[in-house]
């Protein structure tokens, strides 16, 4: 990810997202942590750049650091409308978290729970693959 992108999605100014990818920026590219723009801005909290970067294709389901996904981030940030964003959009609501304490083992539902999203919580029950 370029540096300017990264500023960009940290401080989600979507303006200058939206620019940098139409001029050939790739909206998964990750930064030095592994996380993409939609990590970036869904930990933060930027619900606009979280919803221009759906509609650009960014892969809702990619995990960086702890196996965290961006709905996971979102979840653990406490952005409950960013986590609903990502939930209406496809967001994979099995992923569990790998590799730190209170995070190993646990789905973005478990980590609303936790956090007493409850009803959060039952909007990402994983839905049944049969």
């Amino acid at each position: 990810m370029s540096p300017e992108l990264e500023a960009a999605a940290r401080s989600g100014d979507v303006s200058a997202v939206s620019a940098l990818l139409r001029s050939g920026g790739n909206v998964d590219a990750r930064d030095r942590h592994g996380q993409t723009a939609l990590m970036l801005a869904a930990h933060r909290g930027h619900l606009g750049l979280v919803e221009l970067l759906i509609d650009l294709g960014a892969d809702l389901d990619v995990t960086a650091k702890y196996g965290l996904s961006a709905l996971m981030l979102a979840v653990v940030a406490g952005h409950e409308k960013v986590a609903e964003k990502l939930i209406a959009a496809g967001a994979d609501r099995s992923i569990r978290g790998t590799g730190a304490p209170g995070f190993t083992g646990k789905t973005a539902g478990e980590l609303a729970m936790a956090r007493g999203m409850i009803a959060l919580a039952a909007k990402l029950v994983p839905s049944d693959p049969r």
